[in-house]
């Protein structure tokens, strides 16, 4: 913990600077604000502009009334009509300034919805757009993380620098006022404020440092959090009694961040407490210094309340301003990160001319000297891959676990790129292809499927989002994929909402879910279709069964098929085998028993289970 405070503390000079130049992000900031809701906006700095005036509206006809009344009493022929013309204005500012105050909160509120939607959008959006290398690294996710969470500040930040300007605006007029009357009460007001603004900077600096090193362990903490408390674990928390190690784990990493956060919180309050009595002891001085004025007959009483008035509230005011200020540079730190995270480059082959894909595949896909290892790995997945992929062909991957059978599925739908080699589809590399329209050509069910808390209609669509809305499409998909025994057996059937994250949600089985699924390759007249152990948890007669139907309609169809069951990989035209990454062998289910290798083998091991 020490360390990481020391870090914090020697990043102090680096962090001010960091925080000014963040700065420079504001104006697209504001452009991202001005596209979500311009005319809201538009009224928002109008209303804030107007209001800007009426604190020193208020102070002068203050200062006229009590003049006024002085005047009055005085006076044996009292004439009150000046005195209630005066009230009268000071009350219509005082209502104005009310109601435009609220309008001014209003579209605060709506502008901040807005921003905060269009905002989420666009991480949603960019998510989509970054490579799945990415997508699996932890740096890339602690950039995520800072952009999703901050979402608030950014709001906030929005409402701090449109206050600041009606602030600046307000404050001129004050020390205009009092450099009129007593300019030397302007130097009482720096002594009074920039102590107070030096120490918001310094802190505000020190509270991003903290809240940026410690991203991870948030992360880990909302992993804890959600673990702990969540019906997809709760079955294996109850039967190994992980309750008391998870939340001990969590309280103590908790615990952690309070101390350190604890330290920073009690620091800013002393110095910012000791600061603070350093700007009422100024007030006062002023305030002494006003009262000399009237005794001595330089100044009328209603003078006195209104130097004394605009005084505090400059006072007030500049201290705000700081303060705000502070938070503001604090802001466009995470400010930055969110651009940051929008602004991360999409890795594209250079130099490429883009090829139009095939209407229909004459050939098929052919794998050259296809090798594969990960980012910031030396190992290979993949080495060395040679084989074709004819067009109308269901091939099978076979191999053990760790053979790499997903990883090349990976690389056929363009999740990741070969390290070495090239994967050709109709003689043109993939690579030249557009990568979205590329995928657009497959349709999938992967083994770790999403089960969404979508209804059960939905969950199907979701194969072809193009079709969702489509009732007789969804059930036929449905019929094919076994599904519509399951939708059945629903109350709501179709408009059955899945899960149990919100009121009305059921839960399916494994394999009822897995009927489902497999309905979405059916929703999209893909010319590829990839199936990745999608039947695992079917009994096998039903697998079967799903087999017979998807190798009837695929007929003609280019086909992945990816099983430890050698009952349906028997199924596949051709079976490819994998062993360590490397091709072992390729062939028919026959050709292979023959070879009595590998494969011959586990259908042997395999077998012999069922006997």
């Amino acid at each position: 913990m020490s360390k990481r405070l020391k870090s914090i503390k020697d990043k102090k000079e680096n962090n001010w600077k960091e925080g000014f130049q963040a700065l420079k992000y504001v104006p697209r900031f504001f452009s991202k604000v001005w596209e979500a809701a311009p005319s809201l906006f538009l009224v928002n700095l109008i209303s804030r502009l107007l209001n800007a005036a009426t604190p020193i509206i208020i102070l002068w006809v203050g200062k006229l009334i009590i003049d006024e009344v002085i005047l009055q009493i005085d006076l044996a022929d009292k004439d009150l009509s000046q005195l209630w013309t005066y009230v009268g204005v000071e009350l219509a500012v005082i209502v104005f300034s009310d109601l435009i105050g609220r309008l001014t909160n209003l579209t605060d509120g709506l502008i901040g919805d807005l921003y905060s939607n269009k905002s989420s959008v666009e991480i949603i959006d960019k998510t989509a757009e970054i490579e799945l290398k990415d997508l699996e690294d932890p740096v890339f996710y602690d950039k995520l993380e800072r952009a999703r969470r901050q979402t608030n500040s950014r709001v906030s930040l929005l409402t701090n620098i449109l206050s600041q300007i009606q602030d600046v605006i307000t404050v001129v007029s004050l020390i205009t006022a009092l450099i009129v009357f007593e300019p030397w009460l302007i130097l009482l007001l720096i002594f009074a404020i920039i102590p107070s603004f030096i120490n918001e900077i310094k802190f505000s600096q020190s509270s991003y440092s903290l809240a940026r090193s410690w991203t991870v362990e948030r992360r880990e903490l909302d992993y804890l959090r959600h673990t702990g408390a969540s019906d997809v674990t709760a079955k294996e928390i109850k039967l190994f009694g992980l309750t008391s190690f998870i939340s001990n784990r969590f309280e103590t990493l908790a615990h952690k961040y309070y101390l350190a956060n604890r330290k920073l919180t009690v620091n800013r309050s002393i110095w910012g407490a000791t600061f603070n009595l350093l700007g009422i002891l100024a007030y006062y001085g002023a305030y002494v210094l006003i009262i000399f004025r009237v005794v001595g007959g330089l100044l009328t009483v209603g003078e006195l309340t209104f130097l004394s008035g605009s005084f505090n509230r400059l006072r007030t005011r500049l201290q705000g301003m700081f303060f705000r200020f502070s938070k503001i540079s604090e802001s466009a730190l995470y400010l930055k990160d969110y651009f940051d995270f929008l602004d991360i480059e999409v890795d594209s082959i250079p130099d490429v001319e883009i090829k139009q894909i095939p209407p229909k595949i004459h050939s098929g896909f052919l794998f050259e000297n296809v090798s594969f290892r990960y980012p910031d790995t030396k190992k290979y997945v993949l080495q060395d891959l040679n084989f074709e992929l004819r067009v109308g062909e269901k091939l099978a991957f076979v191999g053990e676990n760790g053979a790499g059978k997903t990883t090349l599925i990976k690389l056929v739908l363009r999740f990741y790129e070969p390290t070495e080699g090239r994967i050709l589809l109709d003689g043109i590399d993939i690579r030249q292809f557009n990568k979205a329209e590329y995928q657009q050509q497959f349709g999938v069910i992967f083994q770790d499927f999403i089960k969404y808390n979508f209804t059960a209609g939905e969950n199907i669509s979701v194969g072809n989002i193009e079709e969702f809305s489509n009732e007789e499409k969804i059930k036929a998909a449905a019929e094919l994929s076994l599904a519509d025994e399951v939708i059945g057996e629903l109350e709501d059937g179709y408009q059955t909402k899945m899960g149990k994250q919100f009121h009305g949600g059921v839960n399916l089985s494994g394999g009822q879910w897995q009927k489902v699924a497999l309905g979405r390759a059916y929703m999209k007249d893909a010319k590829v279709v990839i199936l990745d152990e999608p039947t695992s948890a079917l009994d096998a007669r039903a697998e079967y069964e799903a087999f017979q139907r998807f190798i009837g309609i695929t007929k003609g169809k280019t086909a992945i098929i990816i099983s430890h069951r050698f009952s349906t990989v028997r199924m596949a035209d051709r079976i490819l085998v994998l062993k360590h990454g490397s091709l072992l062998e390729m062939g028919t289910h026959e050709q292979l028993l023959k070879n009595g290798n590998l494969y011959a083998e586990l259908f042997k091991l395999q077998a012999e289970g069922y006997q």
